[in-house]
């Protein structure tokens, strides 16, 4: 039953494409099957590009400044009817793990510069840098070090395992020679406990990054008069040797301008923050991260310019084509008018239902065209050969010869009627004109006796 009625819907569409154009059955059937699955596709493709309204963001512990910025991203993107989940992680290296895993769902993640040793992340891309993260080591000596390297052989706190701070401090350590395992003690502490550590005098350094380095917990520490900030007089060559990372000026006083903290200019290196996510992220979503990242980031602070992030900056990680041209045009044309949700419609609209447009319409307008030059063609073959039975009935005409011309007539005036009903008004045209032939051969030879 569900068959016939398919066939006969089928049929109802068919049966005016054979009726009014005369067209081939086997030709209708093609054109409707053509159509159809064309506009089939467009509706899946409009159905199946609908950005998604939710995303997974990995930050970092309950509290840090990762999270509270996922927070904020959270926030901005509600507006927009985008709810962000956030998810709790250890730091930069769990953050990429998660990435670049596929069966955790997670689209977007939090990472700093120098995180990124495992080939599996190669996939990955960067939607930009959103901040500086500068590294500070403040450490306990009467006269200050000009080099890392004298720090070998004391009681270093580097961070917990699997910490950015750590992976940071290791690779920092080797280039002076100082490797796991020496006679310098590398402590994974929490930083806290490291700054309480070395108040007390149970470490000779700590080495703070991010959350751990707080303007408030640096102030309290340099206020020890045997405590010092380390600065990084071969900055410019780390930098160099570390394409991931950046110098940056912590100016005197910055930190405390009453008791004169720092007392003189301090040159840092670190890297910066970036937005890794996974390759297939949505172009409007990507567009509208950067977009909170920029109301996020885009603000002067101790470290960064006004406007200076986010930033196409690459360093680990490719720079992905959405995240590219938001830099470089900002914001697509609708999204930068219409609310999200809108937005999305309008562009899916254009990219589903115009090329689809643009492929029917001129394939159905010369559909008829096509059909009228070859209905016309027929008609003249008709009309050629009805000119030919009118020649003939006016040369010599014997009976036989007669019956043969009326013969001919009725052939053409049957193949005339299955002219298509479009072309009603053509035929009985023809009609007529076969009628008055047929009048005259008949009026050249009386009738038979």
């Amino acid at each position: 039953m569900a068959g016939e009625q398919s066939k006969s819907a089928f049929a109802w569409l068919c049966d005016p494409l054979t009726e009014l154009f005369g067209l081939d059955r086997r030709v209708a059937v093609a054109t409707v099957a053509g159509v159809g699955m064309a506009t089939a596709f467009a509706v899946f493709y409009f159905l199946h590009s609908a950005p998604p309204m939710s995303i997974v963001i990995t930050s970092g512990r309950q509290g840090s400044s990762f999270y509270k910025t996922a927070e904020k991203y959270a926030a901005i993107l509600k507006l927009s009817h985008v709810e962000v989940s956030i998810l709790t992680s250890e730091g930069a290296g769990e953050n990429l793990k998660r990435l670049a895993d596929p069966a955790c769902r997670v689209d977007v993640g939090l990472v700093g510069g120098g995180a990124a040793q495992d080939a599996h992340t190669a996939k990955l891309v960067s939607l930009g840098s959103v901040d500086y993260h500068p590294l500070l080591v403040i450490y306990r000596a009467r006269r200050p070090f000009r080099i890392l390297s004298q720090f070998a052989g004391r009681r270093l706190a580097i961070g917990p395992e699997g910490s950015g701070t750590r992976q940071l401090a290791l690779a920092l350590l080797a280039d002076n020679g100082i490797m796991p395992g020496g006679a310098t003690k590398l402590d994974a502490s929490e930083p806290k406990d490291a700054t309480q550590a070395l108040l007390a005098g149970r470490v000779d350094a700590v080495f703070l990054m991010g959350d751990s380095a707080p303007v408030e917990v640096i102030r309290e520490l340099l206020r020890d008069q045997e405590l010092r900030i380390y600065n990084f007089t071969q900055a410019d060559a780390y930098v160099r040797h570390h394409n991931y990372l950046n110098k940056m000026l912590l100016p005197r006083g910055a930190l405390d301008l009453g008791k004169d903290i720092p007392a003189a200019d301090v040159d840092l290196i670190g890297p910066t923050v970036e937005l890794v996510a996974r390759p297939d992220l949505d172009s409007a979503l990507t567009e509208l991260l950067l977009g909170a990242a920029r109301q996020v980031h885009g603000s002067a602070g101790l470290f960064r310019k006004q406007g200076e992030f986010p930033s196409p900056q690459e360093h680990e990680f490719r720079l992905s084509s959405a995240a590219a041209r938001f830099y470089a045009s900002g914001k697509s044309f609708f999204y930068r008018f219409l609310p999200f949700w809108v937005a999305s419609l309008v562009n899916r609209a254009i990219f589903s239902l115009v090329p689809l447009l643009m492929i029917l319409v001129p394939g159905l307008r010369i559909i008829p065209a096509a059909l009228r030059w070859r209905m016309n063609l027929i008609i003249y073959r008709w009309y050629r050969m009805l000119l030919k039975v009118e020649h003939e009935a006016m040369a010599d005409l014997t009976p036989e010869k007669r019956d043969a011309l009326l013969v001919q007539l009725d052939r053409i005036e049957v193949n005339a009627m299955k002219a298509p009903i479009s072309y009603a008004t053509e035929f009985y045209e023809l009609r007529g004109h076969i009628d008055f032939v047929r009048d005259q051969v008949k009026a050249a030879l009386p009738p038979r006796a």
